[in-house]
Order: C-alpha cells, then sequence, then structure tokens
C-alpha cells in the first residue's frame, strides 16, 4: 500500500468501482480529496479528533472553493461545446490537466497538515469517514470506499 497521500489516492481511485463510487459521493456534495484522505487517515489508524477533522475540512474548502472548483466549473461548461470545436477541445483537455494539478496539491496540503498525528490503539475505530464526508452522503458509498482502501496492496 503506498504510504504517501497522493500515491494512495492515485491507487484507491484506480480499484473497481472506486471512481463511481466517488462521482456519486461528488454528486452529494462530497469533497472527494477531503474523503480519499479519510480513507488514507482510517487505513493509516490515524486518531480521528473533531479539532483535526476541522483543520482538514477548513483546508480543503478553501483550496477547493478558490481553485478547484472554478477549474471544474469551466472544465464542465465546455463539454458540450468541445465536442464540436477541436480548439475548444484542447483547451478544456489543458484545464482538466489543471485540475488535477490542484487537486495534488490539495492532497499534498492535507497530507502535510496532518503529517504529526498519531495512530489510535488497534481496537478503536479512527471513522474519518464519517466525520469528514457530508451528513447526507451515501453510506453504503462511504463503505465501499472504506472496503476498497482496506483492500489496497502494495
Amino acid at each position: 500500500m503506498p504510504t504517501d497521500l497522493w500515491r494512495f489516492a492515485q491507487t484507491l481511485y484506480q480499484a473497481r468501482d472506486v471512481e463511481a463510487t466517488c462521482l456519486l459521493l461528488q454528486n452529494e456534495g462530497a469533497d472527494v480529496c477531503l474523503l480519499l484522505c479519510a480513507a488514507w487517515l482510517e487505513r493509516r489508524q490515524i486518531a480521528c479528533t473533531e479539532e483535526h477533522a476541522e483543520a482538514l475540512r477548513e483546508l480543503a474548502y478553501s483550496w477547493r472553493q478558490q481553485v478547484v472548483v472554478p477549474l471544474r466549473c469551466l472544465r464542465q461548461g465546455w463539454r458540450e461545446a468541445a465536442q464540436s470545436d477541436e480548439t475548444l477541445a484542447r483547451l478544456r483537455e489543458q484545464v482538466k490537466q489543471l485540475e488535477l494539478a490542484a487537486e495534488r496539491e490539495q492532497l499534498e496540503r492535507l497530507a502535510a497538515r496532518c503529517q504529526a498525528w498519531e495512530a489510535v490503539r488497534t481496537d478503536a475505530s479512527p471513522d474519518w469517514l464519517e466525520c469528514l464526508a457530508p451528513a447526507q452522503a451515501n453510506r453504503d458509498a462511504l463503505h465501499r470506499l472504506r472496503v476498497a482502501a482496506a483492500h489496497l496492496t502494495a
């Protein structure tokens, strides 16, 4: 299993049904980068406290609103027009790459914020996914994400 958050997120996202699960959760208002970080923290058995969760929420919200969401909106807004305009399709692909770079930066910032946090006792459950997901998030989808993360290998 990858130990750094970016590689963990890439590996997890490629696991069976994870992309669809993440898109479902995103459509419900979840920050996918924050949930990938949550799965990483759970996998590493890092203690979940409200103080730590709030620190991650604040960091993620600010970056997502200022950087990721505007790029995503631009890219999605060009979807239909780009199907018949080759130049716009190329520009849309460049925006997609910027969006991915912004998400990578968000993950790196989240990882840096929680670098010194300690693991919990082995009999405790970290519950990061429930803590960082929106209240209305699909619990089955969160469970699928947790199971996929638990089954990752090196």
